[in-house]
């Protein structure tokens, strides 16, 4: 007779919650029933656990605190024999799946009260819904990636408009290949290099012999590459001021990769004191604007967080190439937006920007026809007190480049040397070289004795022809400011 009444008891207990709710009632009906009790309580523990999963992968204690907690409105409802006896049995199975960090049983608890409020329906599916709609968020931001952020420079507003100057600078190169050089004198040139230049030995040596042979005063920055940008730009000032008081000569620079970016930051912080001692900037190939491949690999929120890819880079450069991560978030999106925003490059300042595209063959990928020659720290004897050696690779980079130039294509529809797109390597107020020749992002780190196919222009001239244009574009703004001051 007690099931009757139980049962007398429940129809008495929905009606009177059909006045304060459908939830209330949902949820008397959802204890009352002891199979659909003990499959609700064995999904709710099952979810609770995934949940702590998802928390542990993220990394972040508290976020993973706040998807554990069930939140929801405190709904009192009398608790029905049935389903304490019910709940009691439950418990003693569960009693010691889950709890809180406080140390209070979440499930299987010893009283019903406990058991009611977290087996509300519109409370457990509130709390799988706000689980499953912060996977939607992440899964939104890392399809969506950089599609947003490239090519802002060119939508900004108060920024300089480019000028195109392609067709001269073939004809600059065609005349350094019959061998009619007008490179002065009367300056230093110095080549900055790219991110991972530590690793390169033979970056940009090539280059540094060709212009010494021409009788030119030629210096490589001996920089840590893999240092923050704000940190090589005070490096670079201070080698600046070096080569100026030495030679008595103003530098013109050149800087490829990071290497421009770098050069340029430091003009911008340091310009009152560099204003006399620079006579112009290269950019070459360089993310100013910022590069989806740095953002999409650094950018928060998304996918990659479980699986702490953040962590990964960041072993990864600092542990292995004894580098700084900042060095590579730097060159984000994000962060050039903050940093050009509050520090823009002085407007008298002559700078060409020099960017290319990476050609996407089915043959590159398998080529070794170029190749880099780098050097990898070495972990030393463990027994020993002799210092790390380096150890020597030859990389394959140009067919690294090809995969990520397509990728780049397929993704954002841009066209890119594979690490950089060519609308985020445009400076505002700067000659742009847009030649059509395919040249990926790490040609000028290759070191290959071959020569160029076809007859083409090497590395060094190349470098030759632009730093030529950035003469010439020095002289045509000195007339203009000449003729303003008269």
């Amino acid at each position: 007779m007690d099931r009757p009444t139980a049962s007398a008891e429940l129809s008495g207990t929905v009606a009177d919650d059909d006045n304060s709710g459908d939830d209330a009632g949902d949820s008397q009906l959802f204890l009352s029933i002891p199979p659909l009790h003990d499959a609700a309580t064995y999904f709710a523990q099952t979810a609770s656990y995934l949940t702590q999963c998802f928390a542990g992968y993220s990394g972040d204690s508290e976020e993973g605190q706040e998807l554990l907690e069930l939140q929801s409105e405190e709904i009192s409802n009398k608790p029905l024999s049935s389903s304490a006896d019910n709940s009691q049995s439950t418990s003693g199975t569960n009693s010691d799946l889950l709890t809180h960090s406080t140390g209070e049983t979440t499930f299987g608890g010893n009283t019903t009260s406990d058991l009611t409020e977290l087996m509300q329906p519109a409370r457990f599916f509130q709390n799988g819904s706000s689980l499953f709609q912060d996977l939607v968020d992440r899964a939104r931001k890392t399809i969506r990636g950089s599609a947003d952020d490239i090519g802002w420079l060119e939508r900004e507003r108060n920024m300089l408009p480019t000028e195109e100057r392609t067709s001269r600078f073939l004809e600059i190169l065609e005349c350094i290949r019959r061998n009619e050089h007008k490179l002065p004198n009367s300056v230093v040139y110095l080549l900055v290099p790219g991110l991972f230049s530590n690793h390169g030995p033979l970056y940009f040596v090539k280059t540094k012999m060709y212009f010494s042979k021409m009788g030119l005063a030629c210096h490589i920055a001996k920089i840590h590459s893999e240092a923050s940008v704000e940190t090589n730009a005070r490096e670079i000032k201070n080698y600046i001021e070096e080569i100026y008081w030495g030679a008595q000569k103003k530098v013109l620079v050149l800087g490829h990769s990071k290497g421009g970016v770098d050069t340029a930051a430091a003009l911008s912080l340091y310009w009152s004191d560099l204003r006399d001692k620079v006579a112009g900037l290269v950019l070459a190939q360089s993310p100013y604007g910022g590069s989806p491949v740095a953002s999409d690999i650094l950018r928060e929120g998304q996918l990659g967080d479980y699986v702490r890819l953040r962590k990964i880079m960041e072993i990864l450069i600092c542990k292995v190439l004894k580098g700084d991560l900042q060095a590579l978030e730097d060159l984000t999106y994000e962060k050039r937006k903050d940093f050009i925003r509050k520090h823009p490059l002085p407007r008298e300042i002559p700078i060409v920007s020099f960017h290319t595209e990476a050609g996407i063959t089915s043959n590159t990928l398998t080529t070794l026809s170029h190749v880099a020659h780098l050097e990898l720290p070495a972990i030393a004897p463990a027994l020993t007190d002799s210092q790390p050696t380096r150890l020597p690779v030859v990389m394959p980079l140009a067919a690294a480049m090809v995969a990520c130039s397509q990728l780049l294509q397929t993704r954002y529809g841009e066209k890119s040397d594979g690490l950089v797109t060519r609308r985020d390597a445009e400076v505002p107020g700067s000659v742009v070289v847009r030649p059509d020749r395919k040249l990926d992002h790490a040609w000028m780190v290759y070191s290959s004795p071959k020569e160029e196919p076809s007859g083409e222009a090497d590395t060094s001239q190349v470098c030759e022809a632009l730093l030529t244009l950035l003469v010439e574009v020095g002289q045509k703004k000195q007339r203009q400011i000449t003729r303003k001051d008269d």
